[in-house]
């Protein structure tokens, strides 16, 4: 079973604000995200997740050059499957409120 998901009205407005192009990458680095997650390993090195810096909670993903997202894991769904919440999605632009 895959991990459930949310967004937020946030991630909703950047997102519009995005080219096809960088939507469809943004899918493919889900795809990577998704199966990371699921083989409990840790995410590959490509994907760059890491901790927002000054933050508990935030977690950011590279998928591209000057591409970032912002998320953060919620409860449970699915006993045993995170939960991811992303928050944010654009370039290095969306740290100013993550």
């Amino acid at each position: 079973m895959a991990p459930t998901y949310d967004q937020l009205n946030s991630f909703h407005r950047d997102r519009k604000e995005l080219s096809e192009a960088d939507v469809a990458r943004f899918r493919l680095a889900v795809g990577k995200f998704v199966a990371d997650l699921d083989a409990g390993t840790g995410f590959r090195p490509g994907l760059r997740v890491k901790r927002v810096q000054g933050t508990e909670k935030t977690w950011e993903m590279t998928w591209a050059p000057d591409g970032r997202a912002t998320f953060q894991f919620g409860p449970e769904i699915h006993a045993g499957q995170p939960h991811v919440i992303w928050r944010r999605i654009g370039t290095h632009e969306i740290f100013d409120t993550p």
